[in-house]
């Protein structure tokens, strides 16, 4: 895989809602073809998944190289673990869980924070206090940059199920009823860790007075 870090955040949105290479094929058909001994049908899913795959990787790590690492493992799993798959979430759910799981513990192996920059297409001055200018200036697109620093910072303090549903949401585009599968959780559970977690980045933004509205506050 040759694609840098920018490529997969750049098409995944259009991938995850179906358009992925003009294949007709489900995902189901796929799979069930996969389970009966055809690996080309596997190899099928890998070309279908990998950008969005390789996208949540990298986020979490922040790295080329250990996304790619993680990518490799991930499918590898599935392959291997697709003889049980029965079929009651939505195979790219499956395949989102394996891959958290494996960021999980890289992360906690090698002791490191989560990378989650801000998602594309979501405006971080959103998060910010109230009163933020509505005319961008020099100055608003420096603290603009410097709150998207501290939401990443934000992001990597919140407790594991509110930084996943976030990211799933903000990030992927999944759907509030895909992350309730992959998490194994109802789906008031999912809205609910959601909307805790964006209240604690605000709350954690408010509280450090970052963004435009601080600008703001400098000016004469």
């Amino acid at each position: 895989m040759n694609a840098g870090p920018d490529e997969p955040a750049r098409r995944e949105r259009q991938e995850i809602s179906g358009d992925r290479d003009d294949m007709s094929d489900t995902d189901e058909e796929l799979v069930a073809r996969s389970i009966a001994g055809d690996t080309d049908s596997f190899n099928q899913l890998i070309l279908r998944w990998e950008r969005p795959i390789y996208a949540l990787a990298y986020r979490q790590t922040g790295r080329e190289e250990d996304a790619r690492d993680i990518v490799q493992d991930a499918f590898l799993r599935a392959f291997r673990a697709l003889p049980g798959f029965k079929g009651e979430a939505k195979f790219s759910s499956w395949l989102y869980r394996i891959t958290l799981n494996l960021c999980r513990d890289f992360l906690r192996r090698t002791r490191r924070a989560p990378f989650l920059p801000a998602p594309e297409g979501m405006d971080v001055t959103e998060l910010a206090p109230a009163g933020a200018a509505r005319e961008e200036t020099v100055e608003d697109v420096v603290s603009r940059k410097d709150l998207s620093r501290h939401v990443a910072r934000a992001m990597g303090r919140l407790p594991e199920e509110q930084r996943s549903a976030i990211l799933l949401k903000e990030y992927h585009g999944l759907t509030f009823q895909e992350i309730a599968e992959l998490q194994g959780v109802p789906l008031s559970t999912v809205k609910t860790r959601l909307y805790q977690g964006l209240t604690v980045l605000r709350r954690e933004l408010d509280r450090r007075g970052s963004g435009p509205a601080r600008a703001e506050g400098r000016r004469p």
